[in-house]
């Protein structure tokens, strides 16, 4: 049988993850310098681990409700009342992972033909999403600084349009953006008829430079399109628990907004994922009583180093959270950022080259989640082939 002829276009077009290539090659090294990894390099708090083995032990191993169990939902009603202070205006759906959320919100939003504006540079799903529920990408250019503005955004909308999704802080760049950009965006949405996809995965990973919100004064705080009034009926908010605490591969996150969405995702849950995993619900309530400030101020200064490294050879917009950097490969180089990473990887350091997110090849994604000294050989290396 010809298998090739039966297989759908939606998979045809898409390409295998850059990122995964990078991870597949990893293996093949002797004690690379990894600072490919997107994920955070510390240990799940022991008091999260206890509390999955418990429920484990205890049999809570089954299907849940496809909402998510009714304590975690409501601790994390709770914590979004605190932060962005939404009541009951809006509707909470537990995911399997943000990347759950956010195929649930494309399949429950997009029809064929359909747009939605990501910013260029994106995570790696993002087009993807759009091609899997058979819409569109529409890449909103960002470079230099990486910010997605309602300037650079207007000109894209079309009546087409069914959503605009917002990564603050960004990956790949670690760009955060500021209050002003968030309101503004959000008022051209309104305006427009659109949906603003706030993707916020790296919420706690906010770093204290300016940028953020000090209106809470123990930490600084990612400033969000959820926080201004009125946006439970205009803003899709996702969050998750896998960069905060650790655990990457419990696949646990979730989506608060409007009502009519929410229950469609819910919906489409009930036939794709059936529900979160059921012994990573019970484990996530007490995630959201682990302090992980020690580790965000530890990331910071990480960030400070690699800031001071690599603006000493090329162009960086500064990340102001995240882990990750995006800085240029120089020009006088005379190579693309995909060429760049294959001469770090003759020096057995690994980096993301920048085509995996974005239409350029101009830059790498460097992620600082990694130990301190593996930090250091791969930055000396990278700065060495800048300079």
């Amino acid at each position: 049988m010809d298998t090739q002829r039966l297989i759908a276009d939606r998979a045809l077009g898409i390409d295998a993850s850059g990122i995964r290539r990078i991870f597949d090659l990893s293996a093949t090294l002797t004690d690379p310098a990894n600072l490919s990894i997107g994920q955070p390099d510390f240990a799940v708090p022991d008091a999260v681990k206890a509390a999955a083995v418990r429920a484990i032990e205890t049999d809570r191993n089954g299907y849940t409700v496809t909402q998510g169990i009714a304590e975690l939902r409501e601790r994390l009603a709770g914590a979004i009342a605190d932060d962005v202070g939404w009541g009951d205006e809006g509707g909470l759906l537990v995911t399997s992972g943000t990347s759950g959320a956010l195929l649930l919100a494309m399949l429950a939003l997009v029809n064929p033909g359909d747009e939605v504006i990501v910013p260029d540079p994106y995570f790696v799903i993002y087009p993807h999403l759009a091609t899997m529920a058979g819409g569109r990408a529409v890449r909103c250019e960002t470079y230099p600084d990486f910010r997605l503005t309602a300037e650079r955004v207007e000109p894209l909308i079309t009546q087409r349009t069914k959503a605009v999704i917002l990564n603050s802080p960004s990956n790949p760049s670690g760009v955060v953006s500021s209050v002003d950009e968030c309101r503004d965006l959000l008022e051209l949405c309104r305006s427009r008829g659109v949906l603003l996809i706030s993707d916020e995965i790296y919420d706690q990973f906010t770093y204290d430079d300016g940028r953020t919100d000090r209106s809470d004064p123990a930490r600084p705080r990612c400033p969000s399109p959820a926080r201004l009034p009125g946006a439970a009926g205009d803003v899709l908010l996702i969050r998750g628990f896998a960069k905060t605490y650790g655990v990457t591969g419990w696949r646990m996150g979730y989506a608060a907004g409007p009502p009519a969405v929410i229950n469609q995702m819910t919906k489409l849950q009930q036939y794709t994922f059936v529900c979160s995993p059921a012994p990573a619900q019970w484990a996530c309530l007490a995630a959201l009583d682990a302090d992980m400030s020690a580790y965000v101020r530890d990331y910071q200064k990480r960030r400070d180093y690699v800031v001071e490294r690599l603006s000493a050879v090329t162009d960086l917009a500064t990340p102001a959270g995240a882990f990750y950097a995006f800085p240029k490969v120089p020009e006088k180089l005379g190579m693309t950022g995909t060429q760049f990473v294959e001469r770090c990887i003759e020096r057995n350091v690994l980096l993301i080259p920048g085509a995996a997110f974005s239409d350029r090849d101009t830059h790498v994604r460097i992620s600082y989640a990694t130990d301190r000294a593996k930090l250091e050989q791969g930055l000396d290396v990278v700065c060495e082939l800048m300079a």
